[in-house]
């Protein structure tokens, strides 16, 4: 069964509420896809990490490089550059958990000692072979993402999926991190066609039975473009809103997304008709 809270470091948890939580993204880098070049400078993402907290945000997603399509690697230094003084300055004026967004175990290991208490790592430690000693060693939580190089319409992209997370839940009990504070990613939009995303909201329980939280994260992304024929992601709100309720209703637990108050209003209304019709049954 699926735990209904995830140890963080310090005697802290995340509470698995009703509602399924809301992580606020906070890019902190030049060239995201959506909101690139609009929180890379300290000020200004102090200020909009603060606004999502006010917003209702549960914890917020702190990243320093893009992993769109096309996106330019940027160093493990620059990446620290960027993030750690965010989350030293977010963790002095916030309560909320903090997650590090990074593929790196230097920038993991910076950004846990400056305040942030889980690794959001998209490759779910299976690229950088420190990512699960760093987590252990902090006694931090860890998303453990999916993630392709190249998309492969012949796979079955649930199998793959599935068979990815168990390795990687596999070297976190290797580098002694109980699955209590591990979260899944099936990682929509990273290697997989349109079709394969929906797929994999539509069998988010699949994953979900491997007894950890599931995380969706299909804020603004292609496949929101691709079906409502939004060009610019920043007007992909309703189609992302539709997909994460969908999401929800199929078991996750967890929704990574830019826009947090409409996201905790849906997940409110969500949680009001999972109870009446639990009521019912």
């Amino acid at each position: 069964m699926t735990n209904s809270c995830v140890p963080l470091p310090g005697g802290r948890a995340l509470r698995l509420a009703a509602r399924p939580l809301v992580m606020g993204i906070l890019n902190v880098t030049p060239d995201s896809f959506s909101d690139g070049g609009l929180h890379n400078e300290s000020t200004r993402a102090l200020a909009h990490g603060l606004q999502m907290a006010a917003e209702g945000a549960d914890m917020l997603d702190i990243g320093g490089e893009s992993t769109r399509p096309g996106y330019m690697p940027v160093t493990a230094e620059d990446e620290i550059a960027r993030v750690e003084p965010v989350i030293r300055a977010l963790a002095a004026h916030l309560s909320v958990p903090l997650s590090i967004d990074t593929m790196k175990a230097k920038v993991a290991a910076r950004a846990l000692a400056a305040g942030a208490c889980i690794v959001n790592d998209v490759w779910g430690f299976q690229r950088d072979p420190d990512m699960a000693r760093v987590v252990a060693d902090h006694g931090a939580a860890a998303v453990l993402m999916h993630n392709r190089e190249t998309e492969d319409a012949s796979l079955d992209i649930v199998e793959e999926v599935r068979s990815f997370l168990l390795r990687s839940m596999d070297l976190a009990q290797s580098a002694r991190i109980s699955l209590d504070r591990l979260i899944l990613d099936p990682g929509i939009g990273f290697g997989k066609t349109p079709d394969q995303n929906m797929r994999l909201v539509r069998e988010i329980g699949v994953f979900a039975a491997l007894g950890c939280p599931v995380l969706l994260g299909a804020s603004r992304k292609r496949i929101i473009g691709a079906v409502t024929g939004r060009v610019d992601p920043r007007d992909r709100l309703a189609g992302t809103l539709a997909l994460h309720t969908l999401g929800a209703l199929q078991g996750a637990r967890i929704l990574r997304a830019h826009d947090v108050a409409p996201h905790v209003d849906a997940m409110k209304m969500v949680a009001a008709f999972t109870s009446h019709q639990q009521a019912r049954a």
